[in-house]
């Protein structure tokens, strides 16, 4: 390495390089960026390193590189102390194993990036690591650490991102993070975290992802956190998440994915969530949601995957979905939606996994569901009705003109039939009657005593004549 003294960077990544990571490497004493990632060096990270004092970033990533097994400590850290100009240290994949060790706090205040996933370290975080007050990115996801996130997390102002996933982490999420203003991505999913969420979250106004997924958090969801208009993703699945979705769930314009799903949120879905139009994924399955699916979710174009499964949702599905063509998953099932299953656009793609446990749903045999019953198109129904208005008075009016012309034809004949009865006496037992006994008899032809006349006839009171003659 000595005639490479004058070496500034030093690129061996991607290789098939094994065996001891060499102490002759601190020799390159100029070297600045030193990247021996994704090989299959073993053994200790070299003390030596400490010697590198313009090293600006080192990477090891993805090696099978470890710690002394008998002090658990990572004594390297105290050697890189050295390197004042340290601005990425990234350590991922590799077997470390024992405890971040406080000595952390003596890399330099330069250092912007610390990389240790999934290195098999276990015990708390130090409270030491508040001191990195430059660090923009923290990640120390999938490993073994238990305890409280430290509060001294909180004096990191230029954090950026802070991935603590995948651990072992007790407690509460401590307020303190909500004073990390420049926050842009928050991943504590994958721990055993309780207690409420932050109602101080609505501070973090630079955040764009949230995972909070698989904790044991309980409370509802603060009304303060639906002012978050521009975050992008959301996971809060997989917690003890009460309450009801507020209408100010569409206050969030920008979201793209919404994950709520296995948590014991009640009441309605929120028609104003049609108002999510960049939405991609929204996953509300295994809740205790109730009523009906509302129609505008048609108005989210983007949407690729819908899960409203395991729930107490009624009624129909909207056949506004239809509209959905870029939607390739949905998935309904376990619930009490009934009617006819929507047939248009994505729905021909959708196979009897959708649906099941429906169990008054209908339509295509395809979906194992019961044939929907012939009826009325709703159209035609309407249509119907409304011609209804107009005929059924006109309809009402013939019949009752046709009842008087019946009830008036059964008069005349019941008054011919009578002229009749009469015609059959006898000629011989009729008595004549003269004009002048007619005359005298009706009180000369007087209208008081007529009761009535007809066609061919006038009726008298006075003896009780009937004039048969013909009207001129």
């Amino acid at each position: 390495m000595s005639s490479a003294s004058n070496l500034e960077e030093l690129y061996l990544w991607r290789n098939n390089l094994s065996g001891n990571i060499p102490d002759s490497i601190s020799n390159v004493s100029k070297l600045r960026i030193l990247l021996l990632e994704e090989n299959s060096f073993y053994g200790l990270i070299p003390n030596t390193l400490g010697n590198l004092r313009f090293l600006e970033n080192l990477g090891l990533r993805s090696n099978d590189l470890t710690t002394k097994i008998s002090t658990h400590g990572w004594s390297f850290l105290c050697s890189l102390a050295n390197c004042r100009y340290l601005r990425i240290l990234n350590l991922s994949f590799n077997p470390l194993n024992g405890i971040l060790p406080t000595s952390i706090s003596n890399l330099s205040t330069s250092l912007q990036k610390l990389k240790v996933v999934d290195c098999k370290i276990r015990g708390s975080i130090p409270m030491e690591i508040g001191s990195l007050s430059n660090a923009i990115f923290l990640d120390l996801s999938s490993n073994k650490l238990s305890g409280p996130i430290p509060t001294t997390i909180g004096r990191l102002q230029n954090l950026q991102l802070l991935n603590l996933s995948g651990n072992k982490l007790q407690g509460s999420i401590p307020h303190d993070l909500c004073g990390l203003k420049g926050l842009y991505k928050l991943s504590l999913g994958a721990n055993e975290l309780d207690g409420p969420l932050p109602t101080c979250l609505c501070y973090l106004t630079s955040l764009r992802h949230l995972y909070l997924f698989s904790n044991k958090l309980h409370s509802q969801i603060p009304l303060t956190f639906w002012s978050l208009k521009d975050i992008l993703e959301v996971d809060l699945s997989s917690n003890n998440l009460s309450g009801s979705l507020p209408l100010d769930i569409g206050n969030l314009k920008v979201l793209i994915t919404l994950d709520l799903s296995r948590n014991l949120l009640s009441s309605d879905i929120p028609s104003t969530i049609g108002s999510l139009y960049d939405l991609q994924v929204l996953n509300l399955s295994r809740n205790r949601l109730q009523s009906a699916i509302p129609k505008s979710l048609g108005y989210l174009m983007s949407l690729k995957s819908l899960d409203l499964s395991n729930n107490n949702l009624s009624g129909v599905i909207p056949k506004s979905l239809e509209k959905l063509y870029d939607l390739n998953y949905f998935n309904v099932s376990s619930n009490r939606l009934e009617g006819e299953i929507p047939s248009g656009g994505p729905f021909l793609n959708f196979t009897a996994k959708s649906f099941m446990k429906n169990y008054a749903l209908c339509g295509s045999p395809r979906l194992q569901v019961s044939p929907c019953k012939n009826k009325i198109h709703p159209k035609f129904k309407k249509t119907a009705l409304h011609a209804l208005r107009y005929v059924l008075p006109t309809f009402a009016s013939i019949i009752i003109v046709v009842a008087v012309i019946i009830v008036y034809k059964k008069g005349q004949r019941g008054n011919t039939n009578l002229a009749m009865v009469e015609d059959l006496i006898p000629l011989k037992k009729r008595r004549r009657i003269s004009y002048n006994q007619l005359l005298q008899g009706t009180g000369g032809f007087s209208g008081n005593n007529l009761l009535g006349s007809g066609s061919l006839w006038l009726l008298y009171t006075k003896d009780t004549f009937r004039w048969n003659r013909k009207c001129q």
